[in-house]
């Protein structure tokens, strides 16, 4: 399945730069990057579990917040890019 995650971490608090190293991390552990705290992850159901919770551990919940968009198998059709770094579908071969 592909799920989209979003983050806002606020880095004034104390902890807040190292929260937000460790949920980018976590979310490039399981996907690619495609905005600075927006990822594309492609995971199966045991991974996306581990995942959140990995994410909910990480932040604090009375200052920073996360957002799951699920887009499901279909993603294809719901996913319209326009600019630079067109991004990678993670099925595709890869030549290295």
């Amino acid at each position: 399945m592909r799920v989209l995650v979003t983050y806002d971490i606020r880095t004034t608090t104390p902890g807040g730069q190292r929260r937000l190293r460790r949920v980018a991390q976590a979310c490039e552990d399981y996907g690619r990057r495609v905005q600075y705290s927006v990822f594309e992850l492609k995971v199966d159901p045991a991974q996306w579990e581990t995942c959140r919770a990995r994410l909910l551990e990480i932040i604090d919940l009375k200052t920073d917040n996360v957002r799951f968009y699920f887009l499901g198998t279909r993603w294809e059709h719901r996913v319209e890019h326009h600019g630079v770094d067109p991004g990678f579908d993670p099925d595709d071969p890869l030549i290295v």
